[in-house]
């Protein structure tokens, strides 16, 4: 009997804290969906939209709250929590007007009672008004009178401040103050002012030099920023920076390179294009002279070089025409660019790394390299290895290319068809070709190395200095072939950043053209030595 009396105790217990449990539970638990959208973080920001909850204005500092402990924690990228958020404070019912704010967030949320004329907001870091009463005011909004909100629609500020690490905006330039300012009003849609939406941010942080400030909002279709309906009121000096647009949404202001910068861009671009073409019409001239030659044409050595001068002319064939094929804005076509572009790439690094590997066998082995069916075995490298990292990208993420802007915070600028993620562009490219690099490097300096000592007890008279010349003239050929010109991607950071840009740019878009110099000279060696040879046949016969 006092077993079942303590049985029965334990059970009525457990009960009661269950039912406590239930009947108190947080505002995220308590809260279920009902405007019927989705939230990134399995739910636990829209859970918040719900108005039977007991506080409205609780439910919208807990929705701050939440998303602020996710973006801190870096384990939400998804800019849709913005637009959650937004949908949160449009629906929040308050008894009239005011401000709600929690952690780096802050709002205020304005309901018409009468005809509207207008509505100032008036900001500091931690509190926004209507009145001007703050004493130190960072941030002024204005909304003009042509907005309209009906007695239903409420009026709403907010802003914020980015995570440290800008995860929602990788690619973007740098956002000033990391602070974002959305302005929106319940149940419309608001674009095509006439009488522009204006708010202005007190500067506190030094603009470089090298920089201009610049308005812009973010797209969240396009996922990126654009100044389209922005204009900038600043000047260098000034103290303050002023954003004039004609629809509400999202805006930041963004640090931009100067013109200047926008200067090099261009004519860094014609460079491109007219080194690249030069390089496809030469290398295009070396396929048909190596065809031509019967001699040429037996050599080993020369069978490699044609290799990667079929690649570098696929490179060129998918990187002269690219912008135009981005504008076209066929989405197929632009993927089958972007894929080839990849390829090309890949062969070209692959191929200067076998040819760093034919030279090393040349100089360790010397006489003794025979490899029963080397060239196959080159070309199955050669071609095979891009093929398999290609294939492997598609198949792991299949919408990997296509569309990338050139300056990801502006969607009206300029356009390619390639990788769309960072990760598998630094992967695939830069660490692929650091190890090209590192190897053809080594090869280099072993080849350097064998020349010094053979020349280092010789005394150089006229003959000995016209040799030194065609040694120089062959390590420059050999930077060439082992694509040693494309390591100054490492030094394009930095005060000398800018010269290095232009070098990379000149010297790898004539990469092509100064293989085709190098072949000519060794067609060139190679008709002297067959006329050596029979002037040599026609004396030895008198």
């Amino acid at each position: 009997m006092t077993q079942w009396l303590i049985w029965w105790w334990l059970v009525a217990f457990m009960s009661l804290i269950l039912s406590n449990m239930s009947e108190k539970p947080r505002w995220k638990d308590k809260c279920k969906i009902r405007h019927g959208f989705q939230c990134p973080r399995k739910d636990r920001i829209a859970r918040c939209t719900e108005n039977r909850c007991n506080s409205a204005r609780k439910v919208a500092m807990g929705c701050m709250e939440e998303i602020n402990n996710l973006w801190s924690n870096g384990s939400d990228s998804n800019t849709e929590s913005i637009l959650l958020l937004e949908k949160v404070l449009e629906e929040t019912a308050l008894e009239g007007s005011g401000p709600i704010s929690s952690g780096k967030f802050l709002a205020y949320l304005y309901k018409p009672t009468g005809s509207f004329k207008g509505l100032n907001i008036y900001a500091d870091e931690t509190e926004a008004r209507s009145d001007d009463t703050l004493p130190i005011k960072k941030l002024r909004a204005r909304f003009p009178k042509e907005v309209e909100p009906g007695p239903n629609n409420t009026v709403v500020f907010c802003a914020f401040e980015l995570p440290d690490n800008q995860l929602l905006f990788p690619d973007a330039y740098e956002i000033y103050e990391r602070r974002m300012i959305g302005l929106s009003v319940r149940d419309k849609k608001i674009s095509g002012l006439k009488e522009r939406i204006n708010f202005t941010l007190t500067l506190t942080e030094e603009v470089k030099k090298d920089h201009n400030l610049s308005c812009q909002f973010y797209n969240f279709s396009s996922k990126g920023f654009s100044e389209d309906g922005c204009t900038t009121e600043w000047e260098r000096g000034q103290s303050e920076v002023t954003c004039s647009c004609d629809h509400l949404t999202y805006f930041s202001v963004l640090l931009v390179p100067t013109d200047g910068d926008k200067n090099h861009q261009e004519i860094l671009r014609y460079i491109s294009l007219i080194g690249c073409s030069l390089s496809l019409f030469a290398l295009v001239i070396t396929v048909v002279l190596f065809f031509a030659n019967r001699k040429i044409r037996e050599d080993v050595s020369m069978k490699v070089h044609i290799n990667l001068v079929v690649a570098l002319i696929l490179l060129n064939l998918h990187f002269l025409p690219n912008q135009k094929i981005a504008e076209l804005s066929i989405p197929e076509l632009c993927y089958y660019m972007a894929l080839a572009l990849h390829y090309s790439l890949l062969a070209t690094f692959t191929w200067m790394a076998l040819e760093g590997f034919h030279l090393y066998l040349l100089l360790v082995k010397v006489f003794n390299i025979y490899i029963r069916r080397y060239l196959l075995k080159l070309s199955v490298v050669g071609w095979g290895v891009p093929a398999i990292i290609v294939s492997l990208v598609v198949i792991i993420k299949r919408d990997i290319y296509g569309l990338v802007f050139m300056d990801s915070s502006n969607s009206n600028d300029t356009a390619m068809c390639y990788i769309k993620d960072d990760t598998v562009k630094i992967t695939t490219m830069v660490g692929f070709f650091s190890l090209v690099f590192l190897f053809n490097m080594s090869v280099l300096g072993v080849t350097v190395r064998q020349v010094l000592c053979l020349h280092q007890s010789q005394k150089y008279g006229p003959t000995e200095c016209s040799r030194v010349k065609r040694n120089i003239c062959t390590l420059l050929g050999l930077i060439t072939l082992l694509g040693m010109t494309w390591g100054m991607v490492f030094f394009l950071f930095g005060p000398l950043s800018t010269p290095f840009l232009y070098l990379f740019c000149i010297l790898n878009s004539l990469q092509g053209f100064f293989i085709f110099l190098w072949f000519v000279m060794s067609l060139k060696k190679t008709k002297q030595s067959a006329n050596e040879k029979s002037s040599e046949t026609r004396s030895t016969n008198n």
